[in-house]
């Protein structure tokens, strides 16, 4: 297994950087003098002695890529914080001087079809967040998926609260999607352990978010002070793709990407402790299949619990829980799918599986 170095005490301290990844460093002035055979290095600064000797020993230099606004060679995912950084709430028009709005302006400059440079260095990115994510993750975490278009005021918006208070007490680590609606009423409820009445009322008189950078701001100028714990439990999963809806702050992490496919694949596959479905429209349903293509075929682990929450809903406005039981009759799937109105009776299955 490749050790990772992300500060120069941690690289001062190793004996031998072979197969190492070294990342972000200046080593300009460091007069590394251990093995570096086969040791990546990933975004770092070298002097010329310093070049040479990596590239005697089969060291992979990746240099840094010029004139981005974002960090190829991640070694952490992203708080709330980092992405909205400069703004200010009295002025909602800041949000769009923030990283997260200057990143998706880049972003679509360059279009579906990237230049091989900014392919290339959404690539790296987009690993080094998997890289990150994986880092981040204990246990069996838990993944909520549902619509964006979720109003605050709405008793959905509070069910989805719910669902997470639920969730936060049972233990879990909870993932998202990472914005607004259902995924960021979820983590909420982890964050707030139950329905806090005076917040709700608050966020349920607050704009939604709009597709432009001053009502992204007013969105998130309205959003409340919720505790945190002190290891981060509430992760969201958003991308640039989509960078339209922003990440809400109600997850403490964000592992946030360019590749909308590699979102939505790496959302499904790490969530190994199961996935809740609360209505959602054409994402939701397209993630219900993929999900249910891994347990169908046990692809990435052992089948793991589908949760259908909202019998009606995905009965009979939205069918594909009858569709997904059909295909699982048999299979080592079948017992881990659930429909129901009780958000009790799924946490029930999750914490079973669990267990």
């Amino acid at each position: 297994m490749r050790i990772e170095i992300t500060d120069l005490d941690q690289l001062r301290a190793e004996s031998d950087l072979r197969k190492a990844v070294i990342i972000g460093l200046d080593l300009t002035r460091e007069d590394v003098r251990v093995p570096l055979d086969g040791a990546l290095l990933l975004g770092c600064t070298l002097s010329e002695t310093m070049q040479r000797r990596a590239e005697a020993a089969g060291a992979l230099i990746f240099p840094v890529i010029p004139d981005l606004p974002y960090e190829v060679y991640r070694s952490s995912l992203y708080t709330p914080a980092e992405l909205f950084a400069g703004f200010d709430p009295a002025d909602p028009k800041s949000y769009a001087d923030t990283p997260d709005a200057v990143i998706y302006r880049h972003s679509k400059q360059q279009g579906h079809h990237p230049d091989p440079l900014h392919a290339l260095a959404e690539r790296l990115h987009d690993h080094s967040i998997t890289e990150a994510l994986d880092e981040a993750l204990t246990g069996q975490p838990v993944a909520v998926m549902g619509g964006h278009a979720l109003a605050r005021d709405s008793d959905g918006y509070r069910n989805a609260v719910e669902l997470g208070g639920a969730l936060g007490k049972a233990g879990f680590t909870v993932m998202t999607g990472g914005g607004p609606g259902a995924m960021e009423a979820v983590p909420l409820g982890v964050r707030l352990g139950e329905s806090d009445k005076d917040v709700l009322d608050a966020i349920a008189q607050a704009p939604g978010f709009g597709h432009d950078d001053e009502s992204i701001g007013r969105w998130l100028a309205a959003f409340p002070d919720i505790p945190s714990f002190e290891r981060p439990r509430t992760i969201g999963i958003p991308t640039w793709f989509y960078g339209h809806e922003p990440p809400n702050p109600a997850c403490e992490l964000h592992a946030k990407y360019f590749a909308n496919s590699v979102r939505e694949e790496g959302l499904l596959t790490v969530a190994t402790g199961g996935i809740v479905y609360t209505p959602g429209k054409a994402g939701t349903v397209q993630e219900v299949f993929q999900d249910f293509t891994q347990n169908y075929y046990c692809s990435v682990g052992p089948a793991a619990p589908m949760v259908f929450l909202g019998k009606a809903f995905w009965t009979d406005e939205v069918p594909a829980a009858p569709l997904v039981q059909k295909l699982a009759a048999g299979r080592e799937a079948e017992q881990w799918i659930l429909v129901t109105d009780d958000v009790d009776e799924a946490v029930e299955l999750l914490v079973k599986y669990q267990s």
